[in-house]
């Protein structure tokens, strides 16, 4: 597949360093010239890649840090399903670095600021979607809801206070739907949600990436609600304790240079990135290729006007959910580390703030065939249509295809989306709320199975 250009080629990475400390974050062990940083991620939303799985599966911090000389390094990683336990680990001082998404990061800054040692500043974005696609709602496969309206009444679970609860906060409010009386949330971990979706213990499931493409890509659970109907940026970022940057600024500045270093790799090599997330975090490769692929996440380190804007309007999810301290974002939003990184490397920050495009742009339709390292990236959802009957046809196996919603961009799994066929056009749409309202304005519409439509499709 077209490989984009990233704004540094990459350096070759040495093996991760074994990594055998546990316990609260010291500045220093041992002897004392060892300095310890403990990093809070998770693994498995693949939206913190950059500075999580992808980056400690490919060495990049601690090759930084070896770099530096000196005093020696040593890193201890923590895993975690959700941001809420991070945050915990930072109030006590245990976790000197941390991602974790939007909503989880309003809570991190006011639950944090009460110690000036547990304080965190916000100091890099991992990815985003600017209309807020990587939140989703999804139900059981025989399910009769067909828009966010039909979950009036019934049990939902999400983890609340993440990005996906902070989602159906906005969903159920839009659609008239009293998110604490008209419904029933279920504060569960995404794993157990998941096995309540499917024990039918509960009518739908609200999370973050990547957990309804694995419940899609599973036959577990289909997409009722795309989060790109808010139309609302939706980003995950990372949080650092100042009292821990101040003491160890090259720490920070390393981190910050490795999740660069990370960002290019994904930029150069999607497909293996994906690969290696998914090999590191045990989730299928076709579902981390999906979000961390061409036209998915738009992976970009920048603290963009956007996003701030965003989170300074999702402020007020806060007293909705419990008694929170008031947050101030103009001063838990630092840049100047992350500027500091860009102008060693030589990079203008200034104009890749102002740079709004994706730095992995997508196309119509991507094919991925069984056996090949590299994919097929085709014009438009009519031309991967045709590109897997050609490819049925010539006996090859489709591995999977990823298309891009016909009304709101979110690259989603072909096989998985309602299909409308408009004269010699097949439109693809992530849910049926989406394909009905192209139906309302186009009565020349026709829904059909993608199976009918790859039978269909002129070659």
């Amino acid at each position: 597949m077209k490989l984009y250009p990233a704004r540094l080629a990459t350096a070759a990475i040495a093996a991760t360093l074994a990594l055998t400390a546990s316990g609260c974050s010291l500045e220093s062990t041992g002897g004392g010239d060892t300095v310890k940083v403990v990093i809070g991620y998770q693994s498995k939303t693949i939206n913190t890649v950059t500075a999580g799985t992808l980056l400690k599966a490919r060495g990049f911090l601690e090759q930084r840090l070896n770099a530096l000389g000196g005093k020696k390094y040593q890193v201890e990683w923590q895993d975690y399903d959700t941001g809420a336990p991070i945050t915990a680990q930072m109030v006590a001082e245990k976790i000197d670095i941390g991602s974790m998404g939007d909503y989880p990061l309003l809570i991190n800054g006011s639950r944090t600021q009460a110690n000036e040692r547990s304080k965190t500043e916000l100091v890099s974005v991992t990815g985003y979607n600017p209309k807020g696609a990587l939140n989703m709602v999804v139900v059981a496969p025989d399910s009769k809801a067909q828009t966010i309206n039909d979950l009036a009444g019934q049990k939902i679970s999400a983890s609340v206070g993440s990005a996906g609860h902070g989602t159906l906060v906005q969903a159920l409010s839009r659609a008239g739907i009293d998110p604490k009386s008209g419904v029933e949330v279920l504060n569960q971990q995404p794993q157990i949600g998941s096995s309540a979706l499917e024990s039918g213990q509960v009518a739908a499931l609200s999370q973050f990436v990547a957990w309804p493409g694995l419940l899609v890509f599973q036959n577990k659970a289909k997409l009722l609600y795309d989060g790109a109907e808010l139309n609302v940026p939706t980003f995950h970022g990372v949080v650092a304790r100042r009292d821990y940057a101040g003491q160890h600024p090259e720490v920070l500045d390393a981190f910050l240079q490795a999740q660069l270093d990370a960002t290019d790799f994904i930029h150069q090599h999607p497909l293996e990135a994906a690969q290696v997330v998914a090999d590191s975090a045990g989730l299928a490769p076709e579902v981390v290729y999906l979000y961390n692929g061409p036209g998915g996440t738009s992976f970009d380190t920048t603290l963009k006007p956007s996003l701030i804007s965003a989170l300074k309007g999702d402020v007020s999810y806060l007293k909705s959910i419990g008694d929170f301290a008031e947050l101030d974002i103009d001063k838990f939003v630092d840049p100047a580390a992350l500027k500091k990184v860009y102008q060693e490397r030589g990079l203008n920050y200034d104009a890749e703030l102002a740079n709004t495009a994706n730095p992995l742009p997508g196309t119509g339709g991507e094919l991925w065939l069984a056996g090949q390292n590299t994919t097929q990236p085709t014009a438009d959802a009519t031309a991967l249509l045709a590109a897997v009957k050609q490819a049925r046809a010539q006996g090859k196996t489709v591995r999977t295809a990823y298309i891009a919603d016909a009304e709101l961009g979110t690259r989603w799994f072909a096989d998985k989306a309602l299909w409308v066929r408009d004269g010699d056009t097949y439109l693809p749409f992530t849910t049926a709320a989406a394909a009905q309202r192209y139906l309302a304005k186009h009565p020349s519409g026709v829904s059909i199975s993608f199976e009918q439509a790859v039978n269909e499709v002129r070659v």
